[in-house]
């Protein structure tokens, strides 16, 4: 059994059809990146498999149970990382931490534990009693990977993850997602930025809501001139006024990033 499979999955907003009818499945224990720019749909594709949204059409099951009819069991099997922080900045790490555990049943005594291993495992042993707020963007990014880890999921999804972050914090991050790789995690990404969609195992490009080309950094390259993925990228997705400021790049570490995820 895939971890995803999403078959015609649509939603709009008033005129604005933001998903338009997306079909992909992916395979336990996969890397996805979902490549696109800036109000492709990628986020409201991801709040649809997270339940976040409703889709107006089609359907999605995570790991076996339904975005529409089951939304409690696809909560149960996946960690989510938002885009923009989803702490309580007046609450300290370990108080955040005990919410998200006492919202998936986490029992006191396990919970304890959970807890305990979430803050070593981000590095935040010093920094666990302070509110978030006073927390740096590197370690609030721990902080929300190491939660969304806490119930044990089958799928983490990640929504821009390094967005803001400094090179040092995306390294840390990208050390992290490897490992996370490594234990056998499936891993969904949403990113705008080449360097890191040239990090993943696959890329679903995504273009005004439609998933319009699917494979390897190396199979879209080649399908599409052999120049690069950023000119396959440039080749399948809608010239638009964005495109002069999109960040395809990442400005100092793009080796890195894709020698620690490989």
């Amino acid at each position: 059994m895939n971890i995803i499979e999403c078959d015609d999955l649509g939603r709009s907003f008033g005129p604005t059809v933001a998903v338009r009818s997306v079909s992909f499945s992916m395979a336990r224990g996969a890397f996805l990146g979902l490549l696109g720019r800036n109000g492709a749909g990628k986020t409201t594709l991801l709040h649809m498999l997270t339940t976040l949204v409703a889709p107006d059409h089609g359907d999605a099951r995570i790991d076996g149970a339904s975005v529409r009819s089951e939304p409690k069991a696809v909560r149960a099997a996946i960690g989510m990382v938002f885009q923009d922080t989803a702490l309580d900045g007046q609450l300290t790490a370990r108080e955040n931490l005990t919410i998200h555990a006492a919202l998936h049943g986490l029992r006191r005594r396990e919970a304890a534990a959970e807890i305990a291993r979430s803050i070593a495992w981000a590095d935040l042993e010093e920094a666990a009693d302070r509110p978030t707020r006073a927390l740096s963007g590197g370690m609030r990014r721990r902080l929300e990977l190491a939660r969304a880890l806490m119930h044990r999921p089958r799928l983490i999804i990640l929504d821009e993850p390094t967005l803001g972050l400094d090179t040092q914090g995306r390294r840390d991050l990208w050390r992290r997602i490897a490992g996370l790789r490594e234990s056998g995690l499936s891993v969904l990404m949403t990113t705008h930025n080449i360097a890191e969609a040239e990090a993943c195992c696959e890329i679903g490009v995504i273009d005004q809501g439609r998933l319009v080309a699917r494979g390897s950094p190396a199979e879209l390259s080649r399908r599409h001139g052999g120049m690069g993925l950023e000119e396959a990228f440039l080749r399948l997705t809608t010239p638009g006024p964005r495109d002069t400021a999109l960040p395809l790049h990442a400005p100092t570490d793009e080796g890195r990033i894709r020698r620690i995820a490989r």
